[in-house]
């Protein structure tokens, strides 16, 4: 009777840590109409329906100027981009395009309640381009486990961007990370009471490296000059998948920044610098092939 008192106790516990560790990154639409109740610039909100899905886009910027694609990691939604959905530089110069992938927040696919699919997930946020009218090649942004997400965007619609930029990106399948609570994470009895947002993250999470062997084939297919950033105390994706990326694209019009002091949040700790390699041409390929590190006193998160 005591152990199962126990088991019981430790199952809550769990229950309450995962659910109490990602609540302070989930908005609901109260806390997004107090975030803009005074911003000059609100969002447009738009749904993209098929028989297959249920896509959810927040946008800001005019439809004619290039967009600015960005896919969030696990969990996630779109608001996680907050900041350069609010960046009036940014909307200046693009459409700036922050979807919701499927199973997270409003998005969602029909028939299937859990996708792990890269290849799936990577086709409907591409659905987003859709609402873009400036016929222009844009910029792509994902992070985290959006970062492969983005890459795979990028091999299928090559002709549509002239950038790809990946933030601390979980892309190489040997090192995907695993904590004390990821197994219990899948037990029913846990997923039961856990947010479905959070489950879906622990089945892409176990999915994620086969789903990664199958794009270590498709990086020679990557056309787009591609940006990687990572951080070098980054506890959630390992800094070693920079060394990942600077093997599979040796041979490809690629830049790779190094932040020691960083985290896992670039777009949040270095919003200069991101903003920066979104509105910066491209070098010329004779030069494009640069490693560099940067320190500096904000590179501390």
């Amino acid at each position: 009777m005591l152990r199962k008192i126990c088991l019981w106790a430790c199952v809550c516990g769990l229950c309450w840590g995962l659910s109490s560790c990602f609540r302070s990154w989930r908005k609901n639409e109260r806390d997004l109409r107090k975030h803009y109740a005074n911003k000059p610039v609100r969002p447009t909100y738009y749904t993209i329906q098929n028989d297959s899905l249920r896509l959810f886009v927040a946008t800001t910027g005019a439809d004619t100027l290039p967009p600015l694609l960005l896919i969030h990691g696990a969990p996630g939604a779109w608001y996680g981009y907050l900041n350069m959905v609010d960046d009036s530089i940014l909307q200046s110069k693009y459409h700036i395009i922050a979807v919701d992938r499927l199973g997270y927040n409003h998005s969602k696919h029909r028939k299937k309640r859990i996708v792990t699919s890269i290849d799936l997930q990577a086709r409907a946020a591409a659905l987003a381009l859709s609402l873009n009218h400036s016929r222009q090649k844009g910029v792509l942004l994902g992070r985290s486990y959006g970062a492969p997400i983005a890459a795979k965007i990028a091999i299928l619609n090559p002709q549509r961007f002239n950038k790809l930029v990946m933030l601390a990106p979980a892309i190489d399948p040997t090192k995907e990370k695993f904590w004390w609570f990821s197994k219990p994470a899948k037990w029913w009895i846990v997923r039961m009471w856990l947010p479905h947002r959070i489950n879906l993250a622990s089945f892409e999470k176990f999915a994620h490296a086969k789903e990664l062997e199958k794009l270590a084939d498709e990086w020679p297919m990557l056309q787009v000059p591609t940006t990687v950033v990572q951080g070098g105390k980054d506890w959630i994706v390992d800094p070693t998948n920079l060394d990942f990326a600077r093997m599979k694209l040796a041979k490809k019009e690629a830049q790779f920044i190094f932040l020691p002091n960083a985290g896992h949040l670039i777009s949040y700790s270095h919003p200069d610098l991101v903003r920066e390699l979104v509105i910066t041409p491209f070098q010329h390929p004779s030069a494009s092939m640069t490693s560099v590190q940067v320190g500096t006193n904000e590179d501390h998160k």
